[in-house]
């Protein structure tokens, strides 16, 4: 359906526009900072599963709507912003209980904790504008017109960037985490790298919200 040369074009533009962290890259480190490994691991999972929805919209024709409508854009843009914003006065406002070491809690509640983290992801991803721009203006043009079943093409080479994400979101997770473990050791410096984690989000849902829309 889809030739190996446009799939491996596509996979190097990918990876060009992944290798510079962006909202989702930068929400991961934040949650990764604040809450730990399996948070920033659930994250990830969410963001690369909100940045597919993207994809399955191009695919159906919403999202070029979206990158081309200025209100529709500015409106999405706002909402992720604001949803990033809320998230890190949240982690800002319970960085003492990082220090307090995790409390234990029924099995059936880790799961819904879970569940919550995956959404918070997906959010994000959903509403990251860097994503938004490159699945709308980037992906239609490595699609083969002659073959036919675009939507079917756009959701095959959309899985090529998420699956880089997915890696490289992972490794920068699992980075963060390793430099929280130092924090760890005392409950002063863990406390401390909660309220960072709650700042850099609020500071990625200030930059996203003040970024200029892409021509």
């Amino acid at each position: 359906m889809v030739s190996t040369d446009r799939i491996l074009a596509f996979a190097v533009m990918s990876l060009l526009m992944i290798v510079i962290p962006g909202p989702s890259v930068l929400f991961v480190i934040g949650r990764a900072l604040a809450h730990g490994r399996r948070t920033a691991l659930a994250t990830v999972l969410g963001n690369v599963l909100g940045s597919y929805l993207l994809v399955v919209a191009v695919a159906l024709g919403i999202g070029t709507l979206v990158a081309q409508s200025a209100a529709v854009f500015m409106a999405v843009k706002l909402a992720g912003a604001a949803y990033l914003i809320y998230l890190g006065v949240h982690a800002f406002r319970h960085r003492k209980d990082f220090a307090m070491g995790s409390v234990p809690v029924p099995g059936a509640q880790h799961a819904r904790g879970d569940l919550r983290t995956v959404m918070d992801g997906v959010a994000v991803g959903v509403t990251n504008p860097k994503g938004i721009i490159f699945f709308a203006a980037v992906l239609p043009q490595f699609v083969d017109h002659s073959a036919g079943q675009l939507p079917a093409q756009m959701l095959l080479l959309g899985l090529v960037p998420i699956t880089i994400g997915l890696v490289t979101d992972t490794l920068w997770g699992l980075g963060a985490v390793a430099a929280r473990g130092w924090f760890a050791r005392s409950e002063r410096r863990l406390s401390m790298i909660g309220g960072a984690g709650g700042f850099a989000m609020i500071g990625l849902g200030v930059t996203v919200a003040a970024t200029g829309r892409a021509e």
